[in-house]
């Protein structure tokens, strides 16, 4: 199987809790490789950005303020199959219905303050570690 590329986003939640780096750990502990990593906070023009395919449903405006509130910790991670295999790491979007010993089960709060987001698809995840990483680091 070849290997795939996603994005993990720690959102400004598990950044605030200080848990950034539990995160780091346990993705390494899962086998993925971290190709680039930085912590930086967002612009309201680079959320409107990224989550633009949301752009016309009614979260939009609380899901950009929310990433602007404060630093995330973006990383550009690979491994066979990393999208699928992240996504379980991660658990549900709602941590209320996260299987134990995920991500959003140990970190998140609710749907909207869920910890990290990922990549849905292969595909997603080329163009979102691209959207953060342009350049160098994933030729």
């Amino acid at each position: 199987m070849a290997k795939q590329r996603t994005l993990c986003i720690i959102k400004p939640d598990a950044v605030e809790k200080k848990v950034q780096g539990h995160i780091v750990q346990r993705l390494l502990d899962e086998g993925f490789d971290v190709l680039s990593m930085q912590q930086l906070h967002l612009s309201r023009k680079v959320a409107e950005g990224f989550y633009a395919v949301h752009r016309e449903r009614p979260f939009f405006d609380e899901l950009c303020t929310f990433m602007t509130r404060g630093p995330v910790v973006v990383v550009a991670l690979e491994r066979e199959n990393a999208v699928q295999h992240y996504r379980d790491v991660i658990g549900a979007t709602d941590p209320a219905k996260a299987a134990d010993g995920t991500i959003r089960k140990a970190y998140g709060s609710n749907v909207g303050e869920n910890a990290v987001h990922g990549s849905d698809s292969e595909e997603n995840g080329a163009i979102e570690c691209g959207y953060f990483f342009p350049g160098h680091a994933l030729l």
